[in-house]
């Protein structure tokens, strides 16, 4: 083998493996990356299953308000941003 082949064999080499050096490198900073849009996606996901345990809540508090006509209850409702305003004060009466 001549001289001038082993230079380009080294050279191939050294950048074969600093090729492989920047792909692990690249592959831990994805792993990072994967890690934290998981924890992102869990968090949304829990999110949107309190939404609508809240949506029950003031449901079921602004109902309660209405009927025992509670102001204070109403007061902090609307101070929440729940407006009853378009409420009946007196439900009907069910069959």
């Amino acid at each position: 083998m001549t001289k001038k082949a082993k230079i380009v064999l080294t050279i191939w080499s050294v950048i074969i493996l600093v090729l492989v050096l920047v792909n692990i490198l690249v592959a831990l900073g994805n792993q990072s990356v994967q890690a934290e849009v998981s924890e992102r996606q869990q968090e949304i996901a829990q999110t949107i299953q309190l939404e609508a345990l809240n949506r029950q809540l003031v449901t079921v508090l602004a109902n309660m308000a209405v009927k025992t006509n509670d102001e204070q209850l109403k007061k902090l409702l609307a101070e929440s941003g729940v407006n009853l305003g378009n409420a009946p004060e007196n439900p009907p009466a069910t069959k």
